[in-house]
């Protein structure tokens, strides 16, 4: 399993918990829960959500994701509205499909219970 792999499975999707801290144009450090790292029109992508408590609007921010020889996460704005238009309906897609899959595993909990 490469190091991309191991990222990629620790997705707050995937049952995990890792985080990364983003620096805001302002300066000010940002801590994120990595929700998914996907691909989207030919690219990869990550979707970051500030830990709870620090942001009540529930953003989810949307980057180009790669990385570095040496295994570092290398993240980089999306430029266009195009761009970023393909990528959130990716993502979009991608919480539909958690969303049905709590559905399903509750009603799946649910016959249990019968």
């Amino acid at each position: 399993m490469s190091d991309y792999d191991e990222v990629k499975h620790e997705g707050l999707f995937d049952g995990g918990d890792t985080t990364v801290t983003l620096t805001l144009d302002d300066g000010e450090l940002l801590e994120c829960v990595v929700l998914t790292i996907f691909e989207a029109g030919g690219k990869e992508y990550i979707a970051l959500m500030p830990e709870s408590g620090e942001d009540e609007d529930g953003n989810v921010f949307l980057y180009r994701y790669a990385e570095t020889e040496d295994g570092q996460p290398d993240l980089t704005n999306i430029e266009s509205d195009e761009e970023y238009e393909i990528v959130s309906d990716a993502f979009d897609e991608i919480l539909d499909e958690e969303e049905f899959k709590e559905l399903m595993e509750g009603e799946e909990d649910g016959e249990n219970e019968d």
